[in-house]
């Protein structure tokens, strides 16, 4: 039985590492086994993550390497993240949570937010959003017919679905 644990194991790991392989070779442009720092969140997002800036300059601090400014290569960046993936560092928020803390937010208990609530809550705490990226999310939070966030129909919108990771 343990023989076969580890096998799945095995399986496991090696799949998150082709996985790994395949997103670090889309950001290879020079074929070199480097890659710019800055990808990083890209990838991570690519295989299902969601880290914080903070978590992402801490990493890139972590990982980059010394005589070559600015980029990582790949044998480092696979062990890493194949040990962010396994520990599932940056899991994304499950619906219910994000449900809970709409819920939170909607003091009146209407249902849904204005976009303004959003706004002035996003803007000002935690991890700010620029105005590029607000004004992303509202067009796409924003139900046209009630001019309202109906959090709802919207937390399915920015979640993952965890079997897909």
């Amino acid at each position: 039985m343990a023989e076969k644990e580890k096998d799945n194991e095995e399986s496991i790991i090696k799949d998150l590492q082709k996985r790994i392989t395949e997103a670090f070779k889309i950001f290879d442009h020079e074929n070199n086994k480097t890659i710019d720092v800055r990808e990083i969140g890209t990838i991570i997002r690519s295989l299902g993550g969601c880290p914080s800036e903070k978590d992402l300059q801490d990493l890139c601090t972590e990982v980059e390497e010394e005589d070559l400014p600015g980029f990582i290569r790949y044998d480092k960046f696979l062990r890493l993240m194949t040990q962010v993936l396994l520990e599932n560092r940056y899991s994304p928020v499950t619906e219910d949570l994000l449900l809970k803390a709409f819920k939170l937010l909607d003091t009146e208990n209407r249902s849904f937010l204005t976009p303004e609530q959003l706004q002035e809550i996003i803007t000002h705490e935690g991890e700010p959003f620029s105005p590029e990226e607000m004004e992303e999310m509202l067009s796409v939070a924003v139900n046209p017919d009630t001019s309202g966030i109906i959090y709802k129909d919207y937390i399915p919108l920015i979640t993952i679905e965890q079997s897909l990771l």
